[in-house]
């Protein structure tokens, strides 16, 4: 029995194989939950002609994989402890990574392609068991491909787990498990096309639970100990809230209630009508576990409270209430939750999302990558004045939206490789902001230590502050501004200390030399970057001056009757602090 395929399956079916008849670059298909991606790895897994290893984390996506592929009418392998099987014989094995890496010594055949399914779940950790698995097969095979597929292409603390997207950007200059983004299909092309069902999301009109003041640990999660402890002073909000779930459930099919600790789990399960809720943890028995969920799968009950399971690998496609009660800095983690009642089902319209927990996490844009550097910043586009490529960055804009600060370092354009040369596709080498190295005037990331061009060491503006601050006759001042004047070629230049200090430079624009460090330094910089000047002469620079960068910090040193300018630290990223912040 052949199944077909919708139009966007076939599409990364083809995405897969085109890359791979070019590449042995690791690769990255990002299809939203619901898409039928065990479809499309059945298909991958039909068209290969050696064997292959299709990987997952849990045994209920071990299990599904494999019956898509025998829908085939083709007989695969399965290899998982928890399904108690373990064949390794087939062309083509669905095993859970765990049962893979407690029985290396059975994988020591020539595999030709490893499919990882949930793939935001590999870390860059060379330990971690994929790693060991892939590092394997690697000594088999040195052109093994490795396949991921997940609907959140993100991990907490680590964020894109690819490097570069098929659409031309770059993600991350930064070594990730995965190289490349072959194939993405957005969340509002499934909505908007039907293929799953409209997420309503609704602000909490009763009460919301505030986390903000709970600490955080490096993934962006908080101690249960800490999350107990004010939920316990809460007990008011949790009993107003599950009112309102219920009163909102009375027209309802399924509902899926997403609790924060074990201890609020029982909680929220007590205001809950009784005979109509079961509550699932880490701890519930596996056989209880799928008797309540086949219960609920089959309407008997309406009510599913859970904590931590449930998020991945869960079909319940009836669920049309969605109640968030737990706090989440994972993008990943908020889509898989919602992601439970996006499936279609008949007479289902919608799903109602409700967020209590205050998370504001945007469904289809979310927030990855660099943190937002302050609560008023925004996505800005900003061109690049090397390659043209138009990119996103946080920033801020004026009341007639014109981007008047971005906190862009380096331009995301992928280049198309020149004909001849290598077929790899290059970032483009474009800095907004960048640090200078004194050896051979190479630009750099800001927080380089060594040239990326000449491999010498960069100065850290650290070291050099501290040594500055430590001489009798040097003067450093946290620049707040500067101020512009002209003296014939000359353009007379001051710079303000946020204490009222004052250190002044002239740059003789008659002379090329002076021109020539004055643009390096300053018309390079000119508008955040985005529009690089090179002037020619000093009333030029006046009728501009309010484009002009200023310094972080200027360092002078005492000549006999003046103070002369010897650095000017730009985008300056360390220990101490810059003028005007507390």
């Amino acid at each position: 029995m052949l199944t077909h395929l919708r139009p966007y399956q076939q599409e990364a079916v083809d995405a897969t194989l085109n890359h791979f008849r070019k590449s042995d670059e690791s690769a990255v298909i990002v299809l939203p939950t619901g898409a039928g991606k065990s479809l499309v790895i059945a298909e991958l897994a039909r068209l290969a002609r050696r064997k292959i290893l299709v990987l997952t984390h849990v045994k209920e996506l071990v299990e599904q994989n494999h019956s898509k592929y025998e829908g085939y009418g083709l007989a695969g392998g399965i290899f998982s402890a928890g399904l108690k099987r373990k064949e390794s014989q087939h062309q083509v094995t669905f095993a859970s990574v765990q049962s893979v890496a407690a029985n290396l010594d059975q994988f020591r055949d020539e595999y030709s392609l490893v499919i990882i399914d949930e793939c935001h779940r590999v870390s860059g950790e060379e330990t971690s068991q994929y790693q060991q698995i892939i590092e394997l097969l690697k000594q088999q095979n040195d052109s093994l491909k490795v396949l991921g597929l997940t609907a959140t292409p993100y991990r907490l603390a680590m964020g894109w787990i690819y490097r570069y997207h098929y659409r031309g950007f770059v993600r991350s200059e930064d070594d990730k498990p995965f190289q490349r983004c072959i194939y993405e299909l957005p969340l509002s092309y499934m909505i908007n096309r039907g293929y799953l069902t409209r997420p309503e999301l609704v602000n909490a009109a009763v009460a919301q639970y505030d986390f903000s003041s709970l600490a955080q640990d490096r993934f962006g999660e908080y101690a249960e100990k800490d999350v107990n402890q004010l939920l316990s002073k809460h007990k008011r909000v949790t009993r107003a809230i599950i009112e309102q779930v219920v009163e909102l459930a009375a027209d309802r099919q399924g509902v899926m209630v997403f609790a924060a600790t074990v201890e609020h789990a029982r909680e929220i399960t007590g205001y809950l009508p009784e005979s109509q809720t079961a509550l699932v943890t880490g701890a519930t028995d596996q056989k209880d576990r799928d008797l309540l969920i086949q219960r609920f799968k089959q309407r008997q009950l309406k009510y599913l409270v859970n904590v931590s399971v449930l998020t991945t690998g869960f079909d319940a496609p009836h669920v049309d209430l969605i109640a968030i009660l737990r706090p989440t800095q994972s993008v990943s983690l908020y889509q898989q939750m919602v992601g439970r009642g996006l499936r279609l089902d008949e007479g289902k319209k919608d799903c109602l999302v409700i967020d209590y927990a205050g998370n504001q996490v945007n469904l289809h844009h979310p927030e990855v990558g660099e943190p937002k550097p302050n609560p008023d910043s925004e996505p800005v586009q900003v061109f690049c004045p090397g390659c043209g490529f138009a990119n996103i960055f946080w920033g801020k804009t004026d009341s007639d939206g014109r981007v008047i600060e971005h906190y862009g370092r380096r331009c995301q354009g992928l280049l198309e490789p020149v004909e001849g040369e290598s077929a790899r596709a290059l970032q483009c080498d474009y800095r907004f902001r960048f640090k200078e190295c004194p050896h051979c005037g190479g630009e750099n990331d800001i927080a380089a230590r060594n040239c990326g061009h000449c491999h010498k060491a960069i100065i850290d503006p650290d070291d050099q502050l501290r040594d500055a601050l430590k001489l009798k006759d040097a003067m450093v001042i946290r620049c707040a501004g500067i101020t512009l004047g002209l003296g014939g070629s000359k353009l007379k230049m001051t710079y303000h200390g946020e204490d009222g200090e004052e250190l002044g430079e002239s740059f003789d624009f008659s002379k090329p030399a002076q021109r020539h460090v004055f643009n390096k330094l300053f018309g390079r910089r000119f508008a955040n970057g985005q529009a690089p000047k090179t002037f020619g002469k000093a009333e030029e620079v006046l009728e501009l001056q309010a484009l002009l960068p200023a310094p972080d910090f200027v360092i002078a040193r005492k000549q006999k009757h003046y103070w002369q300018v010897q650095e000017r630290i730009f985008d300056y990223r360390g220990q101490y602090r810059k003028a005007n912040e507390v």
